[in-house]
Formats: C-alpha cells, structure tokens, sequence
C-alpha cells in the first residue's frame, strides 16, 4: 500500500464519526467492546468492525484485560497523542505519533544513547 493510499485510509477513517467517539473514549482509559458499545450507544457488532481497522491502522492497541476469577477479554486503547498532516507538492502525508509507555520510552532513548 503506498503513502497515499495509507494517508487516504486513515482520513477516511477518521471521518467516520464513531470512530471519533472510540478514540475519544479510549484515550481516558482503555475499554472494552462491551463498555464501547454503551459509550457509544451503538452495537457491538459496529465496534468490533471499528476496532479491528483503528487496530490495523494503530489508532488502537488491543489488550487482554484478566479478571480475578480467571476469564478474560480484550480492552481497547488509544495509541496516538496527535496526527500531523502536511499537504504539500500534490500529495497529503499524515504522521501518527503514538503513545509510549515507560519501558518503550527507556528502551527508545537508551538506543538512541547507544547509536550516538
């Protein structure tokens, strides 16, 4: 898929107004399909289809969340801080900068440390 294609798709989806809600709902915590549906008041089924391409794009992480007693189930989270586009010599670029936990943070300038 080329660059075009790719920024084509993301603005696309960012279009679609529950995929709006989602990534809203879930950059103040992560949820699951089922709390989703209810902040969204759609049906699931609509979430799942949302969810798996904001997963494939990296708008969202996918997390198994596990219960005291044992079961678990996939939670939802937002893995962007802002999008930045640049129109410019006819074409349209859009970058994502995605969250970084602690670890990933450590672990990207400890590299960046060790390559200087």
């Amino acid at each position: 898929m080329s660059k075009d294609d790719r920024a084509e798709e993301l603005l696309e989806l960012l279009g679609e107004e529950r995929v709006r809600q989602i990534l809203a709902a879930t950059s103040r915590e992560p949820l699951s399909a089922k709390e989703l549906s209810e902040e969204c008041d759609v049906a699931p089924s609509t979430i799942y289809r949302r969810v798996e391409d904001m997963v494939a794009t990296d708008l969202l992480v996918e997390q198994t969340h596990i219960e005291a007693d044992g079961s678990h189930h996939s939670v939802y989270e937002a893995n962007v801080d802002h999008l930045d586009i640049d129109i410019e010599d006819g074409t349209i670029e859009i970058r994502k900068h995605v969250r970084e936990d602690a670890s990933q943070r450590f672990s990207r300038i400890w590299n960046d440390i060790r390559d200087t």
